[in-house]
């Protein structure tokens, strides 16, 4: 899979490093936070091997909040549905 803009991503980076120190998720079972959590990280993984990296990347960045924006989530989703798409969320923020 290619990023549409050959030029808005840098492929096969040699690491990148992102910490995530809280994720707020509220309106969702507390036993689910765990799971949502561990599949935000393996979808970003997969986003960030798949599609490259956004230029943003190229040094060091830190920033104390990340929007998001909004998604909708569909009544009844399981935790790894909502998982991939609070990732995807975050993902496309980093790209602008």
């Amino acid at each position: 899979m290619r990023p549409n803009n050959p030029r808005s991503a840098i492929r096969n980076p040699q690491s990148v490093e992102l910490h995530i120190e809280e994720l707020v998720l509220d309106g969702f079972a507390p036993g689910d936070h765990y799971l949502i959590a561990e599949v935000v990280e393996s979808e970003l993984a997969r986003l960030f091997s798949e599609q490259g990296v956004p230029r943003g990347f190229t040094h060091s960045v830190e920033s104390a909040r990340l929007d998001a924006g909004v998604f909708n989530v569909a009544p009844g989703s399981g935790a790894k549905v909502v998982g991939a798409q609070v990732a995807q969320a975050v993902f496309g923020s980093f790209k602008g």
